[in-house]
């Protein structure tokens, strides 16, 4: 049912097929271009536009004879300043920048269904206690904290996760807990108590899975705002170092040369505006096809 209604929402299909696209091809990045097109810098390809290039350099055939081995390939969205090949830099950057979200989504979202189940469920003092402590850090802009925890922690892929996770937190405990105060006052939990279940099994079996829904879009929104997080950290400095590849980081290299080579900022700007609108766009799809008020 809920996929049924997800599928009538044009814009919402066109979100998950664009995100699709975009997922596949990042996965798949090492299979269609080698990393190495992305970090090699041969200074005398650099900023080249669209284009057919060939290359030569000395070899030997079945004989050992020497020959000029030559080889062709077209530059679909250029170079840039150091010689390397946009776009699997663009792929490769793919790649880093879901990765990177979708392991920060999974840590935040599981250390806050623990706090915000926890809460929920017991309420009392330790919903209070709890829910303070999510309040300190909400007081915080989640781009802000996430800076703070870089520049403390230092630069690396490692650190990033971590700071993207821990500023995720607070959203995923609040999110989690008023959908669990919904349904742990429900019948079939009430029942569960009855039956001597444990709390534990009770909030992993019967009211979590009840208030997935939520999560979720949750989940699919902060995704895009991890995504945009992250592209601004490269940007400044702070996120992933090169010559890793990142939408951010290109972004940051490309401006000084902006002016005579637009595409340097124009591609990696929309890569990111392609994964963000697609993930929005999911999201709203997604609260509207959970929506319980819409079932018949």
């Amino acid at each position: 049912m809920i996929w049924g209604r997800f599928k009538k929402n044009r814009l919402a299909m066109f979100g998950f097929i664009m995100f699709g696209v975009l997922l596949v091809l990042g996965m798949s990045a090492p299979l269609i271009i080698p990393y190495t097109s992305a970090t090699e810098q041969v200074m005398a390809e650099r900023l080249l536009k669209p284009q057919l290039i060939s290359r030569e350099w000395p070899g030997f055939d079945v004989f050992d004879n020497p020959v000029t081995v030559v080889s062709e390939r077209f530059l679909i969205f250029g170079t840039d300043r150091f010689g390397r090949d946009m776009f699997a830099r663009i792929l490769h950057g793919a790649f880093i920048s879901l990765s990177i979200g979708f392991i920060s989504i999974m840590l935040s979202m599981s250390v806050g269904a623990v706090i915000g189940s926890t809460a929920g469920y017991y309420g009392g003092a330790i919903d209070n206690v709890l829910m303070r402590i999510m309040d300190v850090f909400l007081a915080i802009p989640q781009t802000l904290l996430a800076i703070s925890i870089v520049a403390a922690l230092g630069n690396s892929l490692f650190n990033l996760v971590i700071a993207m996770s821990i500023a995720a937190i607070p959203r995923f405990a609040r999110i989690i807990r008023s959908s669990i105060l919904t349904v742990s006052s429900m019948e079939f939990v009430e029942a569960a108590r009855a039956c001597a279940t444990s709390d534990r099994r009770i909030i992993a079996r019967h009211i979590i899975p009840n208030a997935i829904g939520p999560i979720i879009v949750q989940a699919t929104l902060n995704l895009a705002a991890t995504i945009i997080a992250i592209s601004g950290l490269s940007f400044i400095g702070l996120g992933v170092a090169p010559p890793r590849p990142e939408w951010g980081a290109m972004i940051n290299e490309g401006r000084v040369h902006m002016r005579q080579f637009p595409h340097l900022v124009v591609v990696p700007g929309i890569a990111i505006v392609i994964a963000v609108m697609s993930l929005n766009l999911m999201g709203d799809g997604l609260r509207d096809a959970l929506d319980p008020r819409l079932k018949n």
